[in-house]
């Protein structure tokens, strides 16, 4: 069995921080629908701007929104306006195909990668 890259939201900007939430990270529900990503799934968030890597969790945001938001403890380390990359793993022990999508800067569906 291995860890395998199922999904992933590319190049995303961080729209809010909100340091007196319980935790987590909100996602805009399009994107979620798109990777494949779940409420309540633990993820692997990186800032391209910061170098900072942290584990949360995944809560629902409002669909074509195109929020991103870093909650609780986590907006310590990742602040608004932050370039990041949001990956979702499966543990299998067959290959699987990854649902990659590329987003603008609005946090808005481009392309499949």
């Amino acid at each position: 069995m291995r860890w395998i890259l199922r999904s992933k939201i590319h190049k995303a900007f961080v729209t809010e921080a909100n340091l007196d939430y319980i935790g987590s990270i909100t996602i805009d529900s399009d994107l979620l629908e798109r990777t494949g990503l779940w409420p309540g799934e633990k993820v692997l968030v990186v800032s391209n701007t910061s170098g900072a890597r942290l584990e949360t969790y995944v809560i629902v945001g409002e669909r074509l929104s195109g929020v991103i938001g870093m909650n609780g403890a986590a907006a310590h380390l990742i602040k608004t306006g932050e370039e990041i990359i949001i990956m979702g793993f499966e543990l299998t022990d067959k290959p699987i195909e990854p649902q990659t999508i590329l987003v603008d800067q609005a946090n808005r569906f481009v392309q499949y990668l």
